[in-house]
């Protein structure tokens, strides 16, 4: 077509537009680190699903942009009451939170009525409301050693954070649900060895704070994965690694779009994906377009009814109070990071 502009021109104008529309309405735009490059660079703040809600309740910003998946604006949402918080995409879910509902968890508790609920953070409000505490990868084995040790736990919904977290408990009394993240199935023992063969003096990065990658983990303390050289490290102790190492290129298990913003930090070395694969439909719905509508039309505002976000703030306040250190099954290095 004679008329059509060129993409970089029609890019730059939609970035501009974005900006004004954010100016106007007090908006802070926050993206978790699997969005698509553009989004990422476009946000005032990048990192992963709780430093991103730790961002929303601190700032004075009127409305929130996130730029992540459902449960991830929910959170933010029930941590930043006063606030407007907006998804760009409705269709931005995700599938392991999707493995377990509130029903099905009230009739698993039925089963076991002196347990005590331990739900992943990738999980809905309203199951964040029926648990007793939340966690993260970073802090799930210091959740569970704070739990006397005769109490059975329900853990939900990732069956492979489960099975690592009960390997390095030895607790035998831990149920686990049966869910996953449909990413796993790009990251598995198999390619990871294949990547280890074909860069073998990279570094290996787990990112602990997402369910994609929880399968990397339970590998490891299981054994089916090399422990040399692995580093098991929040997001900011992995944008901080390359800058401490000698190594030049690194191996990173996790959803790939977290590669975009270390190549732009350390132009000068080289990362690999565990798999190019291991990619979020879910957070690759979020475009500039929909980032400008969101904030155009203030659609779509994520809510929490005050019932389920106070039962639900209870659990995830036990959370971060508990802290999120990673004890590494073993390998290298640990960050305790967030």
């Amino acid at each position: 077509m004679l008329n059509a502009q060129p993409d970089a021109v029609v890019h730059a104008a939609l970035v501009d537009e974005i900006r004004v529309l954010a100016r106007q309405r007090r908006a802070v735009i926050l993206a978790h680190n699997y969005e698509r490059p553009e989004v990422q660079d476009l946000a005032d703040y990048v990192g992963d699903s709780l430093g991103l809600s730790r961002e929303a309740a601190r700032t004075d910003a009127d409305v929130i942009v996130f730029c992540g998946v459902h449960f991830m604006a929910e959170t933010a949402a029930i941590l930043s009451p006063a606030k407007t918080v907006l998804l760009p995409d409705l269709a931005a879910g995700c599938s392991l939170a999707a493995t377990i509902d509130a029903a099905q968890l009230r009739a698993w508790k039925a089963e076991h009525p002196d347990a005590v609920v331990v739900s992943y953070v990738n999980t809905t409000a309203e199951v964040k409301a029926e648990s007793d505490y939340c966690c993260t990868s970073g802090n799930a084995i210091e959740v569970v050693h704070a739990i006397p040790a005769d109490r059975e736990i329900l853990f939900l919904p990732d069956m492979f954070l489960g099975a690592h977290v009960r390997r390095i408990t030895g607790r035998a009394n831990i149920h686990v649900w049966m869910g996953e993240c449909h990413v796993h199935a790009g990251i598995d023992p198999e390619n990871i060895r294949l990547q280890r063969t074909l860069h073998p003096d990279a570094e290996f990065l787990i990112h602990p704070e997402c369910g994609c990658a929880t399968s990397v983990v339970e590998a490891v303390s299981a054994g089916d994965v090399d422990p040399r050289g692995v580093h098991i490290l929040s997001t900011e102790g992995m944008m901080k690694r390359p800058s401490a190492s000698d190594a030049e290129a690194f191996i990173v298990a996790t959803e790939v779009g977290i590669l975009h913003r270390l190549r732009k930090a350390y132009p000068g070395k080289q990362f690999y994906a565990a798999n190019e694969r291991a990619s979020c439909a879910y957070m690759k719905v979020t475009t500039l377009a929909k980032v400008r509508d969101a904030l155009e039309h203030l659609q779509h505002r994520i809510t929490v009814p005050d019932d389920i976000a106070g039962r639900a703030r209870l659990a995830i306040e036990r959370m971060v109070a508990i802290g999120g250190g990673v004890p590494a099954p073993a390998g290298d290095g640990v960050d305790p990071g967030e």
